[in-house]
């Protein structure tokens, strides 16, 4: 990186920074009209809807392809999946292997930039608008969406930079560079490079300033009301002293959040459907039957479906390109089984804890019904369901967990802390290894992203800013453009791997090492 970039771009972090507290509001203005003024035309591009639809070409893009590895691979996510668990066991990990983390902690590590508020505010906003059908379409795009984390996750393994002190970097720079180049393809840096950029302005924006800055409106919704860069400063604090100790120290934070978290929220929704177990049936049902009619929901059927598959895209990220980021970190010497493991990813985020928060929703009764023909009312001037109290999103699902337990949206903003925080290291990393492609390893670049990605925290915290936080998605969903042709070019070398490992596991070569 030239020293006059470095320098222009600390500077420009530092200017922001010391604005932040003494005149937030007008920098915000500022930066929002300005964002909105350069950026906004490729913010609309990239959420275009399909012409004649409201279902965005993005979505789509991974939806179809989701689909296209699955049918390629045969099925994998359900053929593979009690192997998938062995080996998140640690049935085949043999502590030799190259590698920093093991299966487990590069699970929780991807599960974490990805399980968090669109679990909780992402299926409202799904149910809010297509109905509980919403939900049954969720499930299937989840279901598909197993079959590219295997791709992509089995690409960063294969192609991975191995070093002489034991760490690892990789993900889609690394496959689209030596996959390109090991099948004679044009291109790969090029697609390296721009895939680069859009991950580190992702990570900056969606996840980082998103993450602290509802963080923050969930604590000050609690609290009361009080300056969001004193939000942004602790959590920058924490995540910081994570961080810097490199991929093991997220790792060891990570495996323990995660699951703490995850078994949380799960057994809070557990508990409430046991509360309500005589309903469950009917909430299914109403899933199922909205999923093909749409309960009288604007959009029917249609509205139902792109509502699903939409919100599941924006919820796992498969496609995205992050996890492989991750995974590409584990303790092995055959890529398939990070592939493997990579699976499980949207079955937990998706197809588990996306079910039960749309169960809790549709049984606590906060979608308003007409008594006389059992279909849900319509807000036509908020464009979704009438709502008890018409609050969405996040708000929503706080009000139907509160219909059974009062206490829990204090419980909430916990789990809402620690999700953004989980996801905020998470994507620290992803955004590194981005940045580290580009302009080198080092300590000292290493430490300057760092340091960039904390201060981002507390701008994040402290300000309102709408069109960066688009603009940051927005680059979260064009790493999948780029990764995703990728994945379509080197597939044919996954599936040689999986026909290799298969084999050797049926041979009996592969043996268990627990």
């Amino acid at each position: 990186m030239h020293s006059q970039t470095r320098i222009g771009l600390v500077a420009l972090v530092l200017a922001l920074l010391g604005a932040v507290p003494a005149r937030a509001q007008g920098i915000d203005q500022a930066i929002n009209q300005a964002f909105a003024d350069y950026t906004g035309w490729y913010v609309s591009f990239i959420f275009a809807p399909v012409p004649g639809t409201n279902f965005s070409w993005i979505a789509l893009w991974l939806v179809v392809a989701a689909l296209i590895f699955t049918f390629y691979f045969g099925f994998i996510q359900f053929k593979g999946f009690m192997h998938s668990i062995k080996l998140v066991k640690g049935d085949y990990s043999d502590p030799n292997d190259a590698g920093e983390v093991s299966h487990f902690q590069a699970l929780a590590t991807a599960l974490s930039g990805t399980v968090g508020l669109g679990n909780i505010a992402g299926v409202a906003v799904a149910v809010g608008i297509g109905g509980p059908g919403a939900t049954f379409w969720m499930i299937v795009a989840g279901l598909f969406g197993m079959a590219t984390k295997f791709t992509e996750c089995t690409l960063g393994v294969k192609y991975r930079n191995e070093y002489p002190d034991g760490s690892v970097s990789g993900g889609p720079m690394y496959y689209m560079t030596k996959g390109f180049a090991e099948r004679g393809l044009k291109g790969g840096g090029i697609f390296a490079i721009l895939f680069c950029i859009f991950t580190i302005l992702g990570a900056l924006g969606g996840g980082n300033m998103f993450q602290s800055n509802q963080a923050h409106a969930q604590l000050a919704g609690v609290l009361g009301d009080y300056p969001g860069w004193i939000t942004g400063v602790i959590l920058a604090g924490v995540t910081f002293a994570v961080i810097v100790g490199g991929l093991k120290s997220i790792a060891r934070v990570t495996e323990k959040v995660v699951p703490f978290m995850g078994i949380f929220y799960v057994i809070v929704s557990l508990l409430i459907l046991i509360m309500n177990y005589d309903m469950i049936g009917w909430a299914f049902g109403q899933i199922f039957v909205g999923a093909f009619t749409g309960l009288g929901v604007v959009g029917g059927f249609t509205g139902a479906l792109i509502q699903g598959f939409r919100r599941a895209a924006f919820s796992n990220e498969a496609g995205i390109g992050s996890a492989a980021i991750a995974h590409s970190a584990v303790r092995t010497k055959e890529p398939v089984t990070e592939g493997y493991v990579a699976l499980l990813e949207p079955f937990i985020d998706t197809v588990v804890i996306c079910t039960m928060t749309a169960l809790v929703i549709v049984i606590s009764g906060v979608l308003n019904v007409d008594p006389d023909t059992g279909l849900y009312i319509w807000n036509a001037e908020a464009g979704r369901i009438s709502t008890e109290g018409e609050v969405a999103g996040v708000a929503l699902t706080s009000a139907a967990y509160a219909r059974a337990l009062p206490w829990f949206p204090v419980l909430l903003a916990i789990a809402v802390v620690l999700f953004a925080f989980s996801t905020m290291i998470s994507w620290s990393y992803y955004g590194l290894k981005a940045w580290t492609y580009l302009f080198g390893e080092g300590k000292a670049k290493e430490t300057t992203f760092k340091v960039i990605f904390c201060v981002f925290i507390v701008i994040g915290a402290a300000a309102n800013l709408g069109p960066v936080i688009d603009f940051s998605d927005a680059m979260l969903f064009s790493m999948a453009i780029v990764n995703i042709i990728a994945l379509y070019l080197l597939m044919p070398i996954v599936k040689r791997e999986l026909g290799s490992y298969v084999s050797r596991l049926k041979s009996g070569e592969i043996k268990k090492f627990n």
